[in-house]
């Protein structure tokens, strides 16, 4: 224990108990941070003398007593924070001169003016990177910054470092800092000194960001394949930082590599240039004239045969009110070698995802945007006209918490899609697999965001749109932890004639589906309603759908007691990270709105636009400030295809696990399992 560097226990509902007292041996400890812990009696003083302790913050408790100030205080102690606690004394307090914070506590109910009682924040100057060798940056042209290396202006290759765990809380520690300095500028091979960091904080998912400026070793400016090499080592973390610093990822910003900066200006005079144009205007009508004929009847017999076999050849040169052109809004063709390029030849390393529709890449473009790609394999490739209007479909789709299309690829026998990268990974991820500490709030956000962009499929698109596979693995969280639903490969249009239902052959991943549309092959708008209830109940239980052979619908239907005021029936269920919350009424309400989702009658649901209005009413009424892991089976790839009469999906069951490489789209990276009757 004595490596022990950073706890964090913050939000957990611990049983009421005193502070540890091993904590008084972690003498290499630099965090303590314990808010909303449940814990009682009162502080040790021996708690201040550890040597490399630089905060204790343990607001939200029930400590008592008196607080302590010893005579000899850790050097390193910067912070003390015991805000909302029930202290009701203070003793020794001028031994410490640095940030004491105890706002609302008794102590504090008749002395409002004292420092310590006023609820401030420390006040710290961000660690920014020495500019002090260097003049003022005025001489330099708009976009272009003065390289700390040299001191020269150059437009540096910006974005953001957010870094998830780090093992220490000062945004002023110098010298941590300048080691990612020196990483930086050594591992991604560039000039030493060529990396200037800034707008060090730690953001409101307490993760520590820093902005990130990289400048060329020669020169002005980048040159692609620098861009490329750059973007490639950061956003796929090949590039380490120092241990201190923990898992990171990386949002680029766009760098622009043909820009002119600096050019010289012409020698010629406005006579000279203009006499120029001409000449060189009168040659190019001379040659057009004279290859006009030939080019255009070669044209004519290329555009004739490409035609016959491609959808997509007649694009470019069709006019605006030809049928066969595409309606694309925003979307944009990406050539095969583009792809290839940005992903260093499909490289393994590049992998992101993988299941029956193909795998799916992360690349980096030239203009060091980051994009998901998509790529089909041979065996499930659509037609070129239902790939043309999977194309058409997407880029009408514009929503804020819909993964946008950027583009497609339809050259060299590929079928790839382009998508924005979204840096967050999924819903399932976070909830399980990242760690990430997700409390009712942010739960609650983002229920509301998924369910907008659901909303907009089936109210606001023309014509609707039915997701058919919505679950957690496809809702997707950017690094703000904004939902934005991603993967429309089983979607299905419905035009104004068929509003209402489609019969169907029955898809989409069991746990999620709809039992009438299951059993009547029946699809409407509901049945992604009922996707969308269970994937409540998961942001409630924190649990797989299906979980060692039990549904969490069912478990959820029988466990609800309304006599129970605390925990509505579900105290064995709730995920334990929000467990407080399960007290409020909000979560009561959330977990009713769920179980309306998940009726059995698609009649009896409510619509996705009703489900967002509830939702936005428990934020609004929602207090300020925020409130497991699980084992075992998955959801499953379904295809109903030639099963015959169905039965209820979710009347017998015994869920087993089968293999690692079954059945599923690109985007979901959940193990394959199979159902078998008990």
């Amino acid at each position: 224990m004595n490596v022990l560097n950073v706890v964090d226990l913050s939000n957990n509902s611990f049983t009421a108990s005193a502070i540890p007292a091993w904590f008084t041996n972690l003498t290499n400890i630099s965090s303590i941070s314990m808010s909303s812990a449940r814990l009682t009696g009162e502080v040790p003083q021996e708690l201040f003398n550890l040597p490399q302790l630089h905060e204790v913050v343990m607001s939200k408790n029930q400590l008592s007593g008196v607080l302590t100030m010893p005579g000899s205080i850790g050097t390193q102690l910067q912070t003390v924070d015991f805000q909302e606690n029930v202290i009701v004394d203070v003793a020794g307090i001028s031994n410490y001169k640095k940030t004491l914070l105890l706002a609302m506590n008794p102590v504090c109910s008749d002395k409002p003016t004292v420092a310590f009682c006023t609820v401030q924040k420390p006040n710290v100057i961000a660690y920014s990177t020495s500019m002090a060798k260097c003049n003022s940056a005025s001489g330099c042209q708009s976009g272009q910054g003065q390289n700390p290396a040299n001191c020269g202006c150059a437009y540096s290759y910006n974005g953001k470092m957010v870094f998830r765990a780090p093992s220490f809380k000062d945004v002023s520690d110098t010298v941590r800092f300048q080691q990612l300095e020196e990483t930086l500028w050594r591992l991604l091979g560039l000039r030493e000194g060529a990396v200037f960091l800034s707008r060090v904080h730690f953001n409101e998912d307490n993760y520590l960001q820093v902005q990130v400026s990289l400048f060329p070793s020669t020169g002005t400016l980048f040159n692609v394949s620098e861009v490329s090499r750059i973007g490639f080592l950061l956003s796929n973390q090949t590039y380490k930082p120092p241990p201190v610093f923990g898992p990171y990822f990386f949002i680029a910003d766009q760098y622009v590599p043909f820009i002119v900066a600096g050019g010289k200006k012409s020698k010629f005079s406005t006579g000279a240039v203009a006499g120029i144009a001409v000449a060189g205007g009168v040659l190019v009508i001379a040659l057009i004239l004279v290859g006009l004929f030939a080019l255009r009847q070669k044209r004519r017999n290329k555009e004739l045969k490409e035609r016959s076999t491609d959808p997509f050849a007649s694009w470019g040169a069709a006019q605006k009110d030809s049928g066969g052109a595409p309606q694309l809004k925003g979307a944009r063709f990406f050539s095969f070698e583009e792809l290839k390029s940005c992903t260093d030849n499909f490289a393994d390393s590049h992998e992101i995802g993988a299941g029956g529709y193909g795998k799916v890449y992360k690349g980096t473009l030239v203009d060091g945007i980051r994009v998901a790609i998509k790529r089909a394999q041979s065996g499930s490739m659509q037609g070129a006209p239902e790939f043309k209007n999977e194309i058409e479909l997407l880029s009408r789709v514009h929503h804020r918490n819909l993964v946008s299309l950027i583009g497609f690829c339809f050259q060299q026998g590929e079928q790839m899609l382009v998508y924005e990268f979204v840096a967050g990974g999924t819903l399932r991820e976070n909830l399980v697999v990242r760690g990430t500490y997700l409390g009712w709030k942010k739960r609650l956000r983002i229920a509301l965001g998924s369910a907008r962009g659901l909303a907009y499929l089936h109210e606001l698109a023309d014509p609707p749109i039915i997701h058919r596979d919505i679950k957690s693995t496809n809702i997707l969280l950017d690094e703000n932890l904004k939902a934005k639903v991603a993967d429309f490969g089983l979607s299905k249009l419905v035009a104004d004639t068929e509003k209402g239902h489609v019969s169907t052959q029955v898809k989409g991943t069991l746990g999620y589906l709809d039992p009438e549309y299951y059993m009547t092959q029946q699809l409407s708008e509901k049945s992604d309603v009922y996707s969308f209830g269970v994937v409540m109940l998961e942001l409630v239980s924190g649990r797989q759908p299906i979980e060692k052979g039990k549904y969490v619908v069912r478990e959820v239907r029988q466990a609800i007691d309304p006599a129970d005021r605390d925990y509505y029936g579900l105290r064995a269920i709730v995920d334990p990270a929000i467990r407080d919350a399960a007290r409020t009424p909000g979560f009561r309400r959330f977990v009713q709105l769920a179980m309306q989702c998940v009726d059995e009658s698609a009649a009896a649901r409510p619509t996705m636009g009703t489900v967002v209005k509830e939702v936005e009413a428990m934020l609004l009424n929602e207090p300020d400030g925020e409130g497991s892991n699980s084992a075992g089976s998955s959801a499953t790839e379904f295809d109903g295809a030639g099963r015959g009469a169905p039965s209820h999906p979710y009347s017998d069951v015994e869920i087993t696990r089968s293999s690692y490489g079954g059945a599923g789209d690109a985007s979901d990276y959940m193990p394959y399992f199979e159902v078998k009757p008990k």
